[in-house]
């Protein structure tokens, strides 16, 4: 029986081998065409570090220290000027104490009904207020109203001191989080923005943690919509006058200290597609009221996000070699979105750089290469192309099959 068993095996491998010498040809031919869709352009192309570059519609000017604009959909810069200067966070420092304060929510090591006993330290912190007493119980949910509504910095501490024990080691979380995020030009002093000598930030990082937030704290941004707070019967106002100028607009934070000037990042939501805002060192409050929401507008009327790819739609169909199928999708487990200047949609090209040969198994979700999406020829964004599928060896014959056939490719 074993000598029957190898002549047939000696019969298929003869079979194969000359299956392939009069195919070959045909072989090499479609699998370098479809090699030929996915490969790098021969073309060197550079990668653009906002959409803005590539759109004749003028820059807004903006009379501030520094400014940018974030699609957060896809993740791209619009426009920005002086993104990386360090400049003085003030107020807007809140938001990553409430990026920690959240994270612990959601890991029930805060709870939102829990009471906080309020400090003298935190009752005697300087700047805004929300008008605690020392030595009273305030609810978390409390606090974060009179955090984010109020701006209060004793409502910011009590925060931080419910947490971490102490203000000081609430900002080495806070710090280490920075770090996390990549916020490279970040450094925090103290949890509510007042000055210090190496408390500083860039747009660039307060636009990426405004991202991660919303991206990661959907269920909280209610808080930064609210138009009013009354603790103690002492009604504040929000400080974000957009929430009173456009509808559209559901936050996030302003700040101000005389150093500082008058800073705010903002964020509206149209037709599904969100876009954040910063701007530092606006000589008034009127005057970052009128430049967030001129900047708003200018990012929303002249550039478009669409979606190019998920999961059901691979931005590479691959040659698997040795594998139960001949091919599989390429791509990402959650959606590409770019952002283009307006009308410039159908003009994007993707181009695909990925592991050659893909040799089977291949395991569902594992990183095989890259996706560049160029307009003009410049790179606006590049995303990691994944495996969409698990893909199980083939049989003994399959994988020798192929294996000749790889000879010849």
């Amino acid at each position: 029986m074993s000598g029957i068993k190898l002549n047939r095996g000696i019969h298929a491998v003869t079979a194969i081998l000359a299956a392939i010498a009069t195919t070959s040809a045909l072989l090499v031919s479609s699998a370098n065409a479809q090699d030929s869709e996915t490969k790098s352009s021969s073309t060197p192309m550079t990668k653009v570090s906002m959409v803005g570059e590539l759109s004749s519609v003028p820059v807004p000017s903006m009379p501030v220290k520094a400014w940018l604009s974030l699609d957060a959909n896809s993740g791209q810069i619009i426009a920005a000027e002086n993104y990386d200067e360090k400049v003085e966070p003030a107020s807007l420092t809140k938001i990553m104490t409430a990026y920690i304060i959240f994270d612990a929510l959601e890991n029930n090591r805060l709870k939102l009904d829990q009471e906080v006993t309020v400090s003298e330290n935190a009752w005697k912190t300087e700047g805004s207020r929300m008008f605690i007493a020392p030595n009273t119980q305030v609810t978390v949910d409390e606090l974060l109203r009179g955090m984010i509504v109020q701006s209060g910095n004793d409502a910011t501490v009590a925060l931080a001191e419910a947490l971490s024990g102490s203000e000081a080691a609430f900002v080495s979380l806070m710090n280490d989080e920075a770090a996390r995020q990549g916020l490279t030009g970040t450094n925090f002093e103290n949890a509510s923005g007042l000055p210090g000598d190496t408390h500083l930030t860039t747009a660039r990082d307060l636009a990426i943690l405004a991202r991660n937030l919303i991206e990661d704290f959907p269920q909280y941004l209610h808080y930064y919509s609210e138009k009013e707070y009354t603790y103690n019967n002492i009604k504040q106002n929000n400080r974000n006058r957009l929430l009173w100028t456009d509808s559209t607009v559901d936050g996030l934070k302003t700040g101000h200290t005389n150093s500082a000037g008058y800073c705010l990042v903002a964020t509206a939501l149209r037709d599904g597609r969100r876009v954040i805002t910063v701007i530092t060192g606006a000589s008034s409050d009127a005057a970052r009221t009128e430049n967030s929401l001129k900047l708003l507008n200018w990012s929303f009327q002249n550039f478009d996000t669409i979606k190019l790819y998920d999961i059901s739609n691979p931005a590479v169909t691959a040659r698997v070699w040795q594998g139960e199928v001949e091919t599989v999708g390429l791509g990402s487990s959650k959606p590409i979105w770019i952002t283009v200047p307006r009308g410039k949609g159908p003009e994007v090209e993707p181009i695909a750089n990925y592991t050659q040969p893909l040799v089977a198994p291949l395991t569902k979700g594992a990183e095989v290469g890259n996706v560049a999406l160029s307009l003009d020829n410049k790179v606006l964004l590049q995303e990691p192309l994944h495996v969409l599928e698990d893909v199980p060896e083939a049989g003994f014959f399959g994988r020798i099959y192929d294996k000749l056939r790889m000879m010849f490719d």
